[in-house]
Protein backbone atom coordinates (compact mmCIF):
# COMPACT_ATOMS: atom_id res chain seq x y z
CA UNK A 1 0.00 0.00 0.00
CA UNK A 2 1.19 3.51 -0.83
CA UNK A 3 -1.13 5.62 1.28
CA UNK A 4 -0.82 9.38 1.50
CA UNK A 5 -2.97 11.72 3.57
CA UNK A 6 -3.44 15.49 3.48
CA UNK A 7 -5.77 17.61 5.60
CA UNK A 8 -6.94 20.68 3.71
CA UNK A 9 -7.16 24.14 5.22
CA UNK A 10 -10.91 23.75 5.81
CA UNK A 11 -10.42 20.43 7.65
CA UNK A 12 -11.40 18.03 4.89
CA UNK A 13 -9.12 14.99 4.56
CA UNK A 14 -7.79 13.73 1.23
CA UNK A 15 -6.40 10.20 1.31
CA UNK A 16 -5.09 8.10 -1.56
CA UNK A 17 -3.90 4.54 -2.00
CA UNK A 18 -1.91 4.35 -5.21
CA UNK A 19 -2.04 1.15 -7.27
CA UNK A 20 0.24 2.11 -10.19
CA UNK A 21 -0.31 -1.09 -12.17
CA UNK A 22 -3.99 -0.16 -12.75
CA UNK A 23 -5.56 2.06 -15.39
CA UNK A 24 -8.69 2.82 -13.37
CA UNK A 25 -9.52 4.55 -10.12
CA UNK A 26 -12.24 4.45 -7.50
CA UNK A 27 -12.86 7.62 -5.55
CA UNK A 28 -15.55 9.14 -3.42
CA UNK A 29 -16.57 11.41 -0.61
CA UNK A 30 -17.36 9.79 2.72
CA UNK A 31 -19.27 11.85 5.28
CA UNK A 32 -19.45 11.21 9.02
CA UNK A 33 -23.23 11.31 9.12
CA UNK A 34 -25.87 8.64 8.84
CA UNK A 35 -29.30 7.75 10.10
CA UNK A 36 -28.27 7.95 13.76
CA UNK A 37 -27.69 11.70 13.34
CA UNK A 38 -31.41 12.23 12.71
CA UNK A 39 -34.14 13.38 15.07
CA UNK A 40 -37.42 11.47 15.19
CA UNK A 41 -38.92 13.93 12.72
CA UNK A 42 -35.89 13.63 10.43
CA UNK A 43 -35.91 9.82 10.21
CA UNK A 44 -34.99 8.95 6.62
CA UNK A 45 -33.68 12.37 5.59
CA UNK A 46 -30.04 11.22 5.27
CA UNK A 47 -31.08 8.55 2.79
CA UNK A 48 -33.41 10.94 0.91
CA UNK A 49 -30.61 13.52 0.65
CA UNK A 50 -28.30 10.89 -0.80
CA UNK A 51 -30.93 10.17 -3.48
CA UNK A 52 -31.63 13.83 -4.20
CA UNK A 53 -27.95 14.67 -4.70
CA UNK A 54 -28.22 13.08 -8.16
CA UNK A 55 -31.40 14.89 -9.18
CA UNK A 56 -29.97 18.10 -10.56
CA UNK A 57 -27.66 20.99 -9.69
CA UNK A 58 -27.51 24.64 -10.69
CA UNK A 59 -25.73 23.71 -13.93
CA UNK A 60 -26.61 20.04 -14.51
CA UNK A 61 -29.90 18.19 -14.83
CA UNK A 62 -30.35 14.72 -13.38
CA UNK A 63 -30.03 13.33 -16.90
CA UNK A 64 -26.84 15.24 -17.69
CA UNK A 65 -25.22 13.99 -14.48
CA UNK A 66 -25.86 10.42 -15.59
CA UNK A 67 -24.84 11.07 -19.18
CA UNK A 68 -21.55 12.81 -18.33
CA UNK A 69 -20.21 9.98 -16.19
CA UNK A 70 -21.44 7.25 -18.54
CA UNK A 71 -20.04 9.05 -21.59
CA UNK A 72 -16.57 8.19 -20.27
CA UNK A 73 -17.55 4.66 -19.27
CA UNK A 74 -17.68 5.48 -15.57
CA UNK A 75 -20.28 4.98 -12.89
CA UNK A 76 -21.57 7.17 -10.08
CA UNK A 77 -23.47 5.96 -7.02
CA UNK A 78 -24.00 6.46 -3.30
CA UNK A 79 -25.07 4.68 -0.12
CA UNK A 80 -26.31 5.53 3.36
CA UNK A 81 -25.51 3.63 6.54
CA UNK A 82 -26.16 4.20 10.22
CA UNK A 83 -23.05 6.36 10.77
CA UNK A 84 -21.73 7.24 7.30
CA UNK A 85 -22.87 8.38 3.87
CA UNK A 86 -20.73 8.04 0.79
CA UNK A 87 -20.84 9.22 -2.83
CA UNK A 88 -18.45 7.43 -5.15
CA UNK A 89 -17.31 7.02 -8.73
CA UNK A 90 -15.35 4.45 -10.72
CA UNK A 91 -13.57 5.85 -13.74
CA UNK A 92 -10.55 5.57 -16.00
CA UNK A 93 -7.55 7.38 -14.52
CA UNK A 94 -7.71 10.28 -16.97
CA UNK A 95 -11.32 11.02 -15.98
CA UNK A 96 -10.55 11.70 -12.32
CA UNK A 97 -11.06 15.49 -12.70
CA UNK A 98 -14.54 14.89 -14.12
CA UNK A 99 -15.46 12.57 -11.25
CA UNK A 100 -14.27 15.09 -8.64
CA UNK A 101 -16.15 17.87 -10.40
CA UNK A 102 -19.37 15.84 -10.46
CA UNK A 103 -19.06 14.85 -6.81
CA UNK A 104 -18.36 18.39 -5.68
CA UNK A 105 -21.25 19.71 -7.79
CA UNK A 106 -23.90 17.35 -6.46
CA UNK A 107 -22.79 17.92 -2.86
CA UNK A 108 -22.63 21.72 -3.05
CA UNK A 109 -25.01 22.85 -5.77
CA UNK A 110 -28.02 20.51 -5.71
CA UNK A 111 -31.26 22.43 -6.26
CA UNK A 112 -33.67 19.90 -4.71
CA UNK A 113 -36.29 20.72 -7.32
CA UNK A 114 -39.82 20.19 -5.97
CA UNK A 115 -40.91 17.93 -8.84
CA UNK A 116 -37.78 15.81 -8.57
CA UNK A 117 -38.29 15.66 -4.80
CA UNK A 118 -41.87 14.43 -5.15
CA UNK A 119 -40.77 11.73 -7.60
CA UNK A 120 -37.91 10.57 -5.39
CA UNK A 121 -40.12 10.49 -2.30
CA UNK A 122 -42.44 8.19 -4.26
CA UNK A 123 -39.47 6.00 -5.25
CA UNK A 124 -38.39 5.68 -1.60
CA UNK A 125 -41.95 4.82 -0.56
CA UNK A 126 -41.70 1.92 -3.01
CA UNK A 127 -38.35 0.99 -1.48
CA UNK A 128 -39.94 0.98 1.99
CA UNK A 129 -42.80 -1.12 0.63
CA UNK A 130 -40.37 -3.63 -0.85
CA UNK A 131 -38.58 -3.90 2.51
CA UNK A 132 -41.89 -4.42 4.29
CA UNK A 133 -42.70 -7.24 1.86
CA UNK A 134 -39.46 -8.99 2.80
CA UNK A 135 -39.71 -10.89 6.12
CA UNK A 136 -35.95 -10.89 6.71
CA UNK A 137 -35.71 -7.13 6.05
CA UNK A 138 -38.57 -6.58 8.49
CA UNK A 139 -36.90 -8.79 11.06
CA UNK A 140 -33.63 -6.87 10.89
CA UNK A 141 -35.39 -3.50 11.22
CA UNK A 142 -37.30 -4.72 14.27
CA UNK A 143 -34.12 -6.28 15.67
CA UNK A 144 -32.29 -2.97 15.45
CA UNK A 145 -35.20 -1.14 17.06
CA UNK A 146 -35.42 -3.63 19.93
CA UNK A 147 -31.68 -3.39 20.60
CA UNK A 148 -31.71 0.42 20.76
CA UNK A 149 -35.29 1.45 21.59
CA UNK A 150 -36.41 5.06 21.08
CA UNK A 151 -33.05 6.10 19.60
CA UNK A 152 -31.94 7.19 16.15
CA UNK A 153 -29.50 4.27 15.90
CA UNK A 154 -32.46 1.91 16.26
CA UNK A 155 -34.65 3.50 13.61
CA UNK A 156 -34.73 2.35 9.95
CA UNK A 157 -32.34 4.04 7.53
CA UNK A 158 -35.13 4.41 4.97
CA UNK A 159 -37.38 6.27 7.39
CA UNK A 160 -41.16 5.85 7.45
CA UNK A 161 -43.75 6.80 4.83
CA UNK A 162 -44.90 9.63 7.09
CA UNK A 163 -41.45 11.16 7.64
CA UNK A 164 -40.28 10.73 4.04
CA UNK A 165 -43.37 12.45 2.66
CA UNK A 166 -42.95 15.33 5.10
CA UNK A 167 -39.55 16.55 3.89
CA UNK A 168 -39.21 19.63 1.71
CA UNK A 169 -36.37 21.53 0.07
CA UNK A 170 -35.71 23.65 3.19
CA UNK A 171 -35.40 20.52 5.34
CA UNK A 172 -32.85 19.03 2.96
CA UNK A 173 -30.80 22.24 2.79
CA UNK A 174 -30.83 22.60 6.57
CA UNK A 175 -29.70 19.02 7.12
CA UNK A 176 -26.98 19.39 4.47
CA UNK A 177 -25.70 22.56 6.12
CA UNK A 178 -25.78 21.06 9.61
CA UNK A 179 -24.16 17.70 8.87
CA UNK A 180 -21.92 18.05 5.80
CA UNK A 181 -18.90 19.79 7.33
CA UNK A 182 -15.33 19.64 6.03
CA UNK A 183 -13.77 18.02 9.15
CA UNK A 184 -16.37 15.25 8.86
CA UNK A 185 -15.62 14.57 5.18
CA UNK A 186 -13.00 12.41 3.49
CA UNK A 187 -12.17 12.40 -0.21
CA UNK A 188 -10.63 8.96 -0.72
CA UNK A 189 -9.26 7.38 -3.87
CA UNK A 190 -7.50 4.15 -4.78
CA UNK A 191 -6.05 2.83 -7.99
CA UNK A 192 -4.39 4.93 -10.69
CA UNK A 193 -4.37 8.18 -8.71
CA UNK A 194 -1.79 10.87 -8.03
CA UNK A 195 -2.08 12.24 -4.53
CA UNK A 196 -0.90 15.79 -5.21
CA UNK A 197 -3.22 16.11 -8.19
CA UNK A 198 -6.22 14.96 -6.14
CA UNK A 199 -5.31 17.39 -3.34
CA UNK A 200 -5.21 20.25 -5.84
CA UNK A 201 -8.60 19.24 -7.23
CA UNK A 202 -10.04 19.00 -3.73
CA UNK A 203 -8.78 22.46 -2.80
CA UNK A 204 -10.40 23.86 -5.91
CA UNK A 205 -13.70 22.00 -5.73
CA UNK A 206 -14.48 21.54 -2.02
CA UNK A 207 -13.37 24.81 -0.46
CA UNK A 208 -16.98 25.88 0.07
CA UNK A 209 -17.55 23.52 2.98
CA UNK A 210 -17.43 24.83 6.56
CA UNK A 211 -14.38 24.28 8.73
CA UNK A 212 -16.43 23.48 11.85
CA UNK A 213 -17.26 19.87 12.72
CA UNK A 214 -20.90 18.82 13.09
CA UNK A 215 -22.40 18.02 16.47
CA UNK A 216 -21.66 14.54 17.78
CA UNK A 217 -24.34 11.86 17.68
CA UNK A 218 -26.14 11.04 20.92
CA UNK A 219 -24.55 8.20 22.89
CA UNK A 220 -26.27 4.89 22.18
CA UNK A 221 -27.86 2.98 25.08
CA UNK A 222 -28.42 -0.70 24.42
CA UNK A 223 -31.82 -1.85 25.63
CA UNK A 224 -32.57 -5.34 24.39
CA UNK A 225 -35.89 -7.13 24.67
CA UNK A 226 -38.08 -8.95 22.21
CA UNK A 227 -40.33 -8.29 19.24
CA UNK A 228 -42.39 -11.27 18.08
CA UNK A 229 -44.78 -11.17 15.12
CA UNK A 230 -46.80 -14.19 14.18
CA UNK A 231 -47.39 -14.18 10.41
CA UNK A 232 -48.57 -16.72 7.87
CA UNK A 233 -45.22 -17.46 6.22
CA UNK A 234 -43.40 -20.60 5.17
CA UNK A 235 -40.44 -19.89 7.45
CA UNK A 236 -39.78 -18.15 10.72
CA UNK A 237 -37.08 -15.47 10.59
CA UNK A 238 -35.23 -15.47 13.91
CA UNK A 239 -32.64 -13.00 15.17
CA UNK A 240 -30.89 -13.27 18.53
CA UNK A 241 -28.56 -10.51 19.66
CA UNK A 242 -26.47 -9.11 22.50
CA UNK A 243 -24.71 -5.84 23.17
CA UNK A 244 -21.50 -5.77 21.17
CA UNK A 245 -18.39 -3.60 21.09
CA UNK A 246 -17.33 -0.33 19.49
CA UNK A 247 -14.64 -0.09 16.81
CA UNK A 248 -12.04 1.13 19.28
CA UNK A 249 -12.66 -1.52 21.93
CA UNK A 250 -9.60 -3.51 22.94
CA UNK A 251 -11.60 -6.66 22.21
CA UNK A 252 -12.88 -5.55 18.79
CA UNK A 253 -10.89 -8.19 16.89
CA UNK A 254 -11.71 -10.84 19.48
CA UNK A 255 -15.46 -10.38 19.03
CA UNK A 256 -15.08 -10.32 15.24
CA UNK A 257 -13.29 -13.67 15.42
CA UNK A 258 -15.95 -14.97 17.82
CA UNK A 259 -18.62 -14.17 15.22
CA UNK A 260 -16.59 -16.05 12.63
CA UNK A 261 -16.04 -19.11 14.84
CA UNK A 262 -19.73 -19.31 15.68
CA UNK A 263 -21.29 -18.64 12.31
CA UNK A 264 -18.87 -17.22 9.77
CA UNK A 265 -18.82 -20.02 7.22
CA UNK A 266 -19.55 -23.65 6.47
CA UNK A 267 -16.98 -24.84 9.01
CA UNK A 268 -18.46 -22.69 11.79
CA UNK A 269 -20.06 -24.18 14.88
CA UNK A 270 -23.61 -23.07 14.17
CA UNK A 271 -23.53 -24.22 10.55
CA UNK A 272 -22.03 -27.61 11.33
CA UNK A 273 -24.20 -28.39 14.36
CA UNK A 274 -27.55 -26.93 13.33
CA UNK A 275 -27.53 -27.12 9.53
CA UNK A 276 -25.27 -30.04 8.73
CA UNK A 277 -25.77 -32.35 11.69
CA UNK A 278 -29.44 -31.73 12.48
CA UNK A 279 -30.81 -30.08 9.31
CA UNK A 280 -32.88 -27.55 11.26
CA UNK A 281 -32.42 -24.71 8.76
CA UNK A 282 -30.98 -24.03 5.34
CA UNK A 283 -28.71 -21.19 6.46
CA UNK A 284 -27.56 -19.82 9.78
CA UNK A 285 -24.86 -17.25 10.49
CA UNK A 286 -23.61 -14.85 13.14
CA UNK A 287 -22.33 -11.30 12.81
CA UNK A 288 -20.99 -8.35 14.76
CA UNK A 289 -21.89 -4.76 13.89
CA UNK A 290 -19.46 -2.24 15.34
CA UNK A 291 -20.15 1.48 15.64
CA UNK A 292 -18.33 4.46 17.12
CA UNK A 293 -19.59 3.87 20.67
CA UNK A 294 -21.45 0.56 20.70
CA UNK A 295 -22.00 -2.65 18.82
CA UNK A 296 -24.44 -5.50 18.30
CA UNK A 297 -23.58 -9.20 18.19
CA UNK A 298 -26.24 -11.24 16.46
CA UNK A 299 -27.17 -14.42 14.72
CA UNK A 300 -29.84 -15.07 12.11
CA UNK A 301 -31.63 -18.25 11.14
CA UNK A 302 -34.68 -19.09 9.06
CA UNK A 303 -36.52 -22.27 9.92
CA UNK A 304 -39.91 -23.97 9.74
CA UNK A 305 -42.39 -23.85 12.59
CA UNK A 306 -41.88 -27.58 13.20
CA UNK A 307 -38.13 -27.12 13.72
CA UNK A 308 -38.34 -23.95 15.82
CA UNK A 309 -38.73 -25.74 19.15
CA UNK A 310 -35.50 -27.69 18.58
CA UNK A 311 -33.59 -24.80 17.01
CA UNK A 312 -33.72 -22.28 19.85
CA UNK A 313 -32.28 -24.48 22.64
CA UNK A 314 -29.59 -25.75 20.30
CA UNK A 315 -28.51 -22.19 19.49
CA UNK A 316 -28.29 -21.25 23.17
CA UNK A 317 -26.30 -24.41 23.89
CA UNK A 318 -23.80 -23.39 21.20
CA UNK A 319 -23.47 -19.93 22.76
CA UNK A 320 -22.85 -21.49 26.18
CA UNK A 321 -20.29 -23.85 24.67
CA UNK A 322 -18.48 -20.96 23.00
CA UNK A 323 -17.53 -19.51 26.37
CA UNK A 324 -15.96 -22.81 27.43
CA UNK A 325 -14.64 -24.86 24.54
CA UNK A 326 -13.51 -22.71 21.62
CA UNK A 327 -10.18 -24.17 20.58
CA UNK A 328 -6.90 -22.85 19.22
CA UNK A 329 -7.59 -24.61 15.90
CA UNK A 330 -10.95 -22.85 15.49
CA UNK A 331 -9.43 -19.47 16.26
CA UNK A 332 -6.57 -20.09 13.82
CA UNK A 333 -9.04 -21.02 11.08
CA UNK A 334 -11.16 -17.92 11.68
CA UNK A 335 -8.11 -15.68 11.85
CA UNK A 336 -7.06 -17.03 8.46
CA UNK A 337 -10.54 -16.33 7.02
CA UNK A 338 -10.52 -12.74 8.25
CA UNK A 339 -6.96 -12.09 7.07
CA UNK A 340 -7.74 -13.58 3.65
CA UNK A 341 -10.82 -11.38 3.35
CA UNK A 342 -8.73 -8.35 4.23
CA UNK A 343 -6.07 -9.17 1.65
CA UNK A 344 -8.60 -10.02 -1.07
CA UNK A 345 -10.27 -6.65 -0.53
CA UNK A 346 -6.93 -4.97 -1.17
CA UNK A 347 -7.15 -6.16 -4.78
CA UNK A 348 -10.21 -3.96 -5.39
CA UNK A 349 -9.72 -0.18 -5.74
CA UNK A 350 -13.31 0.44 -4.61
CA UNK A 351 -12.84 -1.69 -1.48
CA UNK A 352 -9.52 -0.01 -0.70
CA UNK A 353 -10.94 3.49 -1.10
CA UNK A 354 -13.85 2.65 1.19
CA UNK A 355 -11.59 1.03 3.75
CA UNK A 356 -9.16 3.93 4.07
CA UNK A 357 -12.00 6.47 4.15
CA UNK A 358 -13.78 4.69 6.99
CA UNK A 359 -10.53 4.27 8.92
CA UNK A 360 -9.93 8.01 8.74
CA UNK A 361 -13.46 8.71 9.98
CA UNK A 362 -13.27 6.13 12.78
CA UNK A 363 -9.62 6.18 13.85
CA UNK A 364 -8.32 9.45 12.44
CA UNK A 365 -5.65 7.55 10.49
CA UNK A 366 -5.22 4.65 8.09
CA UNK A 367 -4.47 1.25 9.61
CA UNK A 368 -2.16 -0.73 7.35
CA UNK A 369 -2.79 -4.41 6.62
CA UNK A 370 0.27 -5.44 8.63
CA UNK A 371 -1.02 -3.58 11.70
CA UNK A 372 -4.47 -5.15 11.36
CA UNK A 373 -2.98 -8.61 10.79
CA UNK A 374 -0.84 -8.31 13.92
CA UNK A 375 -3.90 -7.37 15.99
CA UNK A 376 -5.79 -10.35 14.60
CA UNK A 377 -2.83 -12.67 15.28
CA UNK A 378 -2.63 -11.47 18.89
CA UNK A 379 -6.11 -12.79 19.72
CA UNK A 380 -6.05 -16.10 21.58
CA UNK A 381 -8.66 -18.78 22.23
CA UNK A 382 -8.72 -17.66 25.86
CA UNK A 383 -9.58 -14.12 24.71
CA UNK A 384 -12.45 -15.48 22.62
CA UNK A 385 -13.86 -17.56 25.47
CA UNK A 386 -13.70 -14.56 27.80
CA UNK A 387 -15.43 -12.28 25.30
CA UNK A 388 -18.09 -14.94 24.66
CA UNK A 389 -18.76 -15.18 28.40
CA UNK A 390 -18.95 -11.39 28.77
CA UNK A 391 -21.24 -11.08 25.75
CA UNK A 392 -23.70 -13.93 26.32
CA UNK A 393 -23.85 -14.64 30.06
CA UNK A 394 -25.71 -12.45 32.54
CA UNK A 395 -26.65 -9.98 29.82
CA UNK A 396 -29.91 -8.85 28.22
CA UNK A 397 -30.57 -10.54 24.89
CA UNK A 398 -32.45 -9.07 21.95
CA UNK A 399 -34.89 -11.46 20.28
CA UNK A 400 -36.82 -10.76 17.08
CA UNK A 401 -38.88 -13.29 15.18
CA UNK A 402 -41.38 -13.07 12.33
CA UNK A 403 -43.45 -15.88 10.83
CA UNK A 404 -44.98 -19.07 12.24
CA UNK A 405 -43.52 -18.64 15.73
CA UNK A 406 -46.11 -20.15 18.11
CA UNK A 407 -44.29 -21.57 21.11
CA UNK A 408 -40.96 -19.83 20.44
CA UNK A 409 -38.58 -19.53 23.37
CA UNK A 410 -38.90 -16.05 24.84
CA UNK A 411 -36.01 -13.66 25.56
CA UNK A 412 -36.12 -14.22 29.33
CA UNK A 413 -36.07 -18.00 28.82
CA UNK A 414 -33.12 -17.60 26.48
CA UNK A 415 -31.22 -15.54 29.06
CA UNK A 416 -32.00 -18.10 31.76
CA UNK A 417 -30.72 -20.98 29.66
CA UNK A 418 -27.46 -19.11 29.07
CA UNK A 419 -27.00 -18.96 32.87
CA UNK A 420 -27.26 -22.73 33.31
CA UNK A 421 -23.59 -23.57 33.96
CA UNK A 422 -22.03 -20.57 35.76
CA UNK A 423 -19.60 -22.67 37.84
CA UNK A 424 -18.20 -24.55 34.86
CA UNK A 425 -18.03 -21.35 32.86
CA UNK A 426 -16.18 -19.44 35.55
CA UNK A 427 -13.72 -22.29 35.94
CA UNK A 428 -12.85 -22.15 32.25
CA UNK A 429 -11.85 -18.47 32.34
Amino acid sequence: MKVQTTVLENGMTVVTDQMPYLKTAALGVWVRTGSRAETVQQNGITHLLEHMAFKGTKTRTARSIAEEIEAVGGELNASTSIEHTNYYARILAEDTPLAVDLLSDILQNSTFDSQELAREQHVILQEIGAANDSPDDQAFDLFQEAAWPDQAIGRPILGTPETVQGFNRDALNTYLSDRYRAPDMVLAAAGAVEHDELVALAREKFSGFSGEAAAQDATAKYGGGETLRNKDLMEAQVLIGFEGLAYKSKDYYAIQILASVLGGGMSSRLFQEIREKHGLCYAIYSFHWAFSDTGLFGLHAATSHDDLAALMPMITDELVSASQTISDDEVARSRAQIRAGLMMALESPAARAGQIARQILVHGRVLGPDEISSKIEAVTAEDIRRVAHETFVGTTPTLTAIGPIDGIMKADELAGRLEQAPVLRAASL
